[in-house]
């Protein structure tokens, strides 16, 4: 996993990622945003809101931390061992926006989370221990980490998978 010199480099990475992610879905439609094809285990609207579901995610432990809430990851009800549920909990939020409305959406997160990246300090975004959500799991990650777990490294995956979900759905 990158590490990053300074809060800037992250931000230009998560811009750039996130950028080339939803750039992808310029040519995808409403009628055909809910198409799940064979060799890709997601539609584009799950896609997004896979993205959209961990970015909000991010900003509510942020948000329970700032007012002294403790915070349970990833959050109350789900656990880590069982995702499944709580991706179909992100599909179910989302299932009835447009795609340019899930677009639009990602955008607005992406931007909250380069805000609140632009308010950490470099002890809090790169030393552990910088917020009690960071410290709920055993791997007691730096901030930085959540965050590009939950950013660059699934923009760059699912890239890949709405790619391969175009060429299919092309060549059908």
């Amino acid at each position: 996993m990158q590490e990053y010199a300074d809060k800037y480099e992250l931000i230009n990475e998560i811009n750039k990622r996130a950028e080339l992610f939803i750039g992808e879905f310029e040519q995808i439609n409403d009628r055909n945003k809910d198409t799940l094809l064979d060799g890709v285990d997601r539609t584009p609207a799950q896609m997004i809101a896979y993205q959209l579901g961990w970015l909000g995610l991010i900003l509510l432990w942020e948000e329970r931390n700032m007012k002294g809430e403790k915070v349970t990851t990833p959050v109350e009800n789900y656990k880590w061992n069982n995702l499944r549920e709580l991706y179909q909990s992100f599909y179910e939020k989302y299932k009835n926006f447009s795609i340019m409305e899930l677009r639009n959406e990602f955008n607005r997160k992406i931007e909250k989370i380069i805000e609140l990246i632009e308010k950490y300090t470099d002890e809090e975004l790169f030393k552990r221990g910088g917020r009690q959500w960071a410290m709920s799991t055993p791997s007691n990650w730096p901030i930085w980490k959540w965050i590009h777990i939950n950013t660059v490294a699934p923009f760059k995956t699912f890239r890949t998978k709405i790619r391969k979900w175009k060429k299919i759905y092309d060549e059908k």
